[in-house]
């Protein structure tokens, strides 16, 4: 494996360019979205006039709570990566689960902004979260020496 991509952070340059894909994802579908319904960006005046916006197509709505779930969760992954690199605790397993991680986001996310089938998307979230769970008792195990 290249040297860059055995390093523990480069997985994290990964996310964070799958987070701008979407962010790409999110102006390419709901801007028309909004045009189409249409609400004038102008007179929105915050989460208070949404309730009076006519609905967006639900697509549209999709790809921008990917978005929005791409900074909740992850923000545990960042913090995770960044600690195991900086202690020195990343060695291929770490490296391989944070990979694994940001497989498992993109997938997420495909799923998400395709068709938002919850029973598999709440799945694959969750196996998301037992590779962090990993992640985070491998580097408390290394802290003490284990």
């Amino acid at each position: 494996m290249p040297q860059s991509l055995s390093n523990m952070m480069t997985p994290v340059l990964a996310l964070v360019v799958w987070t701008m894909v979407i962010l790409v994802w999110l102006y390419l579908r709901r801007i028309p979205a909004m045009r189409k319904a249409g609400i004038d960006p102008a007179k929105i005046k915050g989460s208070e006039s949404y309730a009076s916006m006519p609905p967006l197509n639900p697509k549209a709505v999709w790809v921008s709570d990917n978005y929005n779930h791409l900074h909740e969760q992850p923000v545990i992954f960042y913090a995770l990566c960044v600690y195991t690199h900086l202690v020195g605790v990343w060695d291929g397993l770490n490296v391989g689960l944070a990979w694994a991680y940001v497989a498992i986001r993109i997938v997420h996310s495909l799923i998400q902004v395709t068709t938002n089938f919850v029973p598999l998307r709440f799945a694959v979230f969750n196996l998301g979260s037992i590779v962090l769970a990993i992640i985070a008792v491998r580097n408390v195990l290394g802290l003490f020496g284990i």
